[in-house]
């Protein structure tokens, strides 16, 4: 399989940016690198590079010859993965892009309950927000995708989708704890806490804020969930989380706004249309798709 070993050559040039870059990376010497991509270049009949006086771009040909790549290699794994299966070996490496909010409890779940069966599997969890998300299934850099309102979904084949309503969380001594009927107004007239622009909850809240007078004025912006669901035990804050990426913690109440107030949204779990996953990144796709079917009742 020399040529695929070509190919990573020529990926890992177009991810350093520069030749000198790519042999260190790669540990080789540039010049025998230089005559690699040269050689390709003349067998494919193309240059797939620009050579700018910054270092090395990929050009349209080149984005082509690299997503050719891509394509083979995710198919050669899944060939692998199916080979070890005949044997009755049960080993792969499973890639997943997921929303921040999912990494500390659900995840670790599942993956866990996964490699009790299957001790061979490896995983590898890339934290990316609903955009990225999409880009990494495309790029062949994640083989699944558990994303909370993903953006385009272009690309996206569905395998399955979660309702998921938006949640106040705030420490239970809080007064909003106590209060009947609970409104998106009385949320954000206390201190709160939110998620950054680009992640799903808070896209949900900007939307629902719009139509009213009142605008969220957050005292802290972040990207982490984690950080969302501690500091409102420090202040006397309100915070918004879904439920799946909650669990129970000791002076913490977790309340659901109205959908009348604030729409729930849809945790997806997806993969790039048309690609066939390897065997282990399918059949990690199987548990996930029923662990989210058995919390179709919750907040119900």
């Amino acid at each position: 399989m020399r040529h695929m070993e070509t190919f990573r050559l020529i990926e890992a040039v177009a991810r350093a940016g520069s030749i000198r870059k790519a042999a260190e990376d790669t540990a080789i010497t540039a010049s025998a690198l230089n005559r690699r991509i040269q050689r390709f270049e003349q067998e494919f009949g193309y240059e797939i590079f620009e050579r700018l006086t910054t270092g090395m771009r990929l050009n349209p040909a080149g984005e082509l010859v690299l997503q050719h790549y891509r394509g083979q290699n995710s198919d050669l794994q899944r060939i692998r993965s199916q080979a070890a299966d005949l044997s009755g070996v049960r080993r792969g490496k499973v890639t997943i892009a997921a929303s921040q909010a999912l990494i500390p409890y659900f995840l670790p779940h599942e993956i866990a309950a996964y490699r009790r069966a299957h001790p061979a599997v490896t995983f590898e969890v890339n934290v990316r927000d609903r955009s990225q998300a999409e880009k990494d299934l495309a790029s062949f850099n994640s083989d699944l995708a558990l994303v909370f309102e993903p953006v385009h979904m272009v690309d996206f084949q569905i395998l399955y989708a979660l309702k998921q309503p938006v949640c106040a969380i705030f420490a239970e001594d809080h007064p909003l704890a106590r209060r009947p009927g609970l409104r998106l107004r009385d949320c954000v007239d206390f201190p709160h806490v939110v998620p950054r622009a680009e992640l799903g909850v808070r896209s949900l809240l900007d939307a629902a804020l719009k139509p009213t007078s009142r605008r969220l004025s957050p005292v802290l912006e972040t990207d982490s969930f984690e950080l969302i669901r501690h500091y409102v035990l420090h202040e006397g804050a309100v915070g918004f989380h879904i439920p799946v990426g909650l669990e129970a913690s000791p002076g913490l109440t977790l309340r659901r706004i109205p959908e009348r107030d604030l729409p729930a949204g849809n945790l997806f779990l997806g993969q790039m249309k048309g690609r066939s996953l390897p065997v282990a990144s399918s059949r990690f796709a199987e548990q996930v798709v029923g662990a989210l079917r058995a919390r179709e009742t919750e907040f119900a």
